[in-house]
């Protein structure tokens, strides 16, 4: 694969003259809407020939799905030759230790279609609710934390799941060590069963990081306790916060330079997110930015013909516009460039693999180049 950045004057035949390939290729390739419609600093896949196989890292990657039924169903057809495991977000805990209901089961078949090992994923919270208080209750329990597993493990056996992803999140410091115990617990009553246990980590840079995100997520802890570990090593740029990179490289790197003391590497999924937001300038505290996929993104750049541009430290690119009401706008996404960088990333930390938040934003640029550069392990 080759990454070409339109420059000004370019046109996709110019482009396919001088690649040699199809512009119907480059059309493919990119999910491009209009071949006649290209900005400046857009980032273009040209799918010349793979390299060798035999010179590509063997990686486990990972997905999340937010929808379910059917929708998720044809998420997981679209890219499930790219995917060894899929983890339907999601199952979450009751106060007595029951879990919610999730309409998985078109998903599954789907998954099994694809070879792809589903993954059981619970959580404590929810779009409204924050989950600290459900957290101490379950976790402060020894027997609501039995009661939790026995409740998985129905579920895993029903349905025919094949391992377990816990996210836990905004969890009190001072229930750290009953959520390693959780942990422990999880391990000891699945692995004799056959199942394997991994976990989700806040992003963070060193062991004492403050924070009720973070000092409760014990990476030690989790890199010695469960089979492996997925890093949400994205959100900075959060819907509800001001504009900036999503999974800005700079950021992520010193994450990963911490986790690698603590965390065995072949137990790292580095998280990956593929999805775009639009922020209305300038940032105002209850604003939500807007939420869309790359192609959506680079498809407004045209529609406004602005440039767009590159930051070299976060490895994102970017674009401001002004709309028809005269509100002015930054958006930042990822490209073919973005995803290229954070496979090196994945490259230089030798690390087990991806894990993406979340399918449902269609990104042909990053599924092409995940395949040129690694062989993608099945499981199954």
């Amino acid at each position: 694969m080759q990454i070409h950045t339109v420059k000004q004057g370019d046109s996709l035949w110019a482009i396919a003259q001088r690649t040699g390939v199809t512009v119907n290729q480059i059309v493919a390739a990119n999910g491009l809407a209009n071949p006649n419609a290209l900005v400046v600093g857009q980032a273009l896949v040209i799918p010349t020939a793979s390299r060798a196989t035999a010179a590509k890292p063997v990686i486990d990657v990972n997905a999340y799905t937010i929808n379910a039924g059917e929708t998720g169903a044809q998420e997981i057809q679209e890219v499930g030759r790219y995917l060894t495991y899929w983890m339907p977000f999601v199952y979450r805990v009751k106060e007595d230790g029951t879990l919610s209901t999730l309409d998985d089961t078109e998903m599954l078949r789907s998954a099994a279609a694809e070879r792809i090992v589903p993954v059981l994923a619970i959580t404590n919270f929810s779009s409204t609710e924050s989950g600290t208080a459900l957290a101490h209750t379950i976790l402060s329990s020894k027997e609501l934390q039995e009661k939790t597993i026995a409740s998985i493990l129905t579920v895993m056996k029903a349905k025919g799941y094949r391992g377990l992803n816990i996210d836990f999140e905004n969890v009190r410091p001072s229930d750290r060590e009953f959520y390693n115990q959780f942990l422990q617990l999880a391990v000891d009553r699945l692995h004799p069963e056959g199942y394997f246990v991994s976990s989700a980590l806040a992003p963070k840079t060193s062991s004492d990081q403050k924070g009720l995100l973070y000092e409760a997520h014990d990476y030690e802890a989790h890199g010695r306790i469960v089979d492996f570990v997925v890093l949400m090593t994205y959100e900075w740029g959060y819907r509800k916060g001001p504009a900036q990179a999503i999974s800005p490289l700079n950021e992520i790197k010193k994450v990963l330079d911490y986790a690698v003391t603590v965390i065995p590497r072949d137990k790292i999924l580095m998280g990956f997110q593929i999805y775009a937001r639009d922020w209305q300038l300038p940032f105002v505290r209850g604003q939500e930015a807007e939420t869309f996929s790359q192609q959506e993104a680079v498809r407004r750049a045209i529609q406004h013909q602005v440039a767009i541009q590159y930051d070299p430290v976060a490895q994102s690119p970017f674009f401001r516009y002004t709309d028809s009401a005269g509100h002015r706008h930054e958006v930042w996404f990822e490209d073919a460039r973005s995803a290229q960088a954070k496979f090196d990333l994945v490259k230089q930390y030798n690390l087990r693999g991806i894990s993406y938040w979340v399918l449902g934003y269609p990104y042909p640029q990053n599924w092409l180049l995940l395949e040129d550069n690694f062989t993608i392990r099945k499981r199954l």
